[in-house]
């Protein structure tokens, strides 16, 4: 059907930068809403960033100034550029899609959501 792939995480040192990528795959018409989500343990999942088709933004408090959030829709792509990273910034990074129309064989289906596998963001020095 549908799948997300990320990828882009890993071991960073406090102050670093990484960048977070999610292409999404499968017989997609549109895509509404893309983006990033994280938890951390012990935590409940929370936005991070999200994007709309037309380019709007909301980003969490948390992360403003320092994370940016953009998308290629061609691709069916978003991205996830991450700058000045904390410590509390360490989580599993979950891509998501939101309102998703595709084609299953000749029907043309709408999904409301769709997870990606998550991608561990560690910071530490």
């Amino acid at each position: 059907q549908v799948q997300l792939v990320e990828s882009g995480g890993g071991l960073v040192q406090p102050g670093g930068s990484l960048r977070l990528s999610c292409a999404a795959s499968g017989n997609i018409v549109s895509i509404n809403g893309m983006g990033w989500y994280r938890q951390a343990p012990g935590k409940e999942r929370e936005l991070v960033a999200a994007i709309t088709t037309g380019g709007s933004t909301n980003y969490a408090d948390s992360i403003k100034g320092r994370f940016t959030i953009s998308r290629d829709n061609a691709k069916n792509t978003v991205y996830l550029q991450m700058n000045s990273l904390k410590p509390e910034d360490t989580a599993v990074y979950y891509c998501n899609a939101d309102e998703v129309y595709f084609y299953s064989g000749t029907y043309l289906a709408l999904e409301y959501a769709y997870w990606g596998q998550g991608t561990q963001v560690t910071v530490s020095s």
